[in-house]
């Protein structure tokens, strides 16, 4: 898959996924500048068609080993230089395991492997997760069978406990009159 293939995918995905809650998607869209001044063009960008809410995507697909690696540390410092929130999107089997780890742990970055049939799946639960946090869009990400409910038998009477009185056995009572 070649850049701009991946590019389209991840735009599909998420126009196919999100476009029902009021998100418009664009491509290859210029945002301001980048952090070396050069006027910054977005892979993906995103915003609520109802207000200023906004993402832009840069996205990385990587098949075999290559320079992409070397990009990777730039394009993160970039997106954080961004007036509107950034993120990295990935996917591919050529990553270094540095660049892999970099990308895992960064804050900005979201693997995101759509399949043809656009469905979401774990392989796109994290931009999912972006997407979600960026436009408050949680009740379309988190299922609601995971919602807590409260079960009858964990709940406490209504009325307050009181302490219990305690009294002997019948069976005791007799013996100790028996004896006494």
């Amino acid at each position: 898959m070649k850049g701009d293939e991946y590019r389209d995918r991840v735009a599909s995905y998420i126009d196919h996924n999100f476009s029902d809650h009021g998100l418009l998607v664009y491509t290859e869209v210029t945002v301001g500048k980048s952090i070396i001044g050069k006027r910054r063009k977005l892979d993906v960008f995103i915003r609520r068609a109802s207000g200023p809410d906004a993402l832009g995507l840069e996205c990385k697909y990587q098949r075999t080993s290559g320079t992409t690696d070397e990009k990777i540390p730039y394009a993160l410092q970039d997106l954080d230089a961004m007036w509107i929130p950034g993120c990295l999107v990935y996917a591919g089997t050529g990553w270094s395991t540095g660049v892999l780890h970099t990308l895992d742990g960064s804050r900005r970055a979201a693997f995101c492997d759509p399949a043809e049939n656009l469905a979401r799946s774990k392989h796109t639960l994290e931009l999912d997760h972006v997407i979600a946090a960026t436009f408050g869009l949680w009740d379309a990400v988190i299922p609601e069978a995971r919602r807590f409910k409260v079960q009858r038998e964990l709940e406490l009477p209504s009325a307050p406990l009181q302490r219990a009185d305690p009294k002997a056995p019948a069976e005791t009572k007799q013996v100790a009159k028996g004896k006494g």
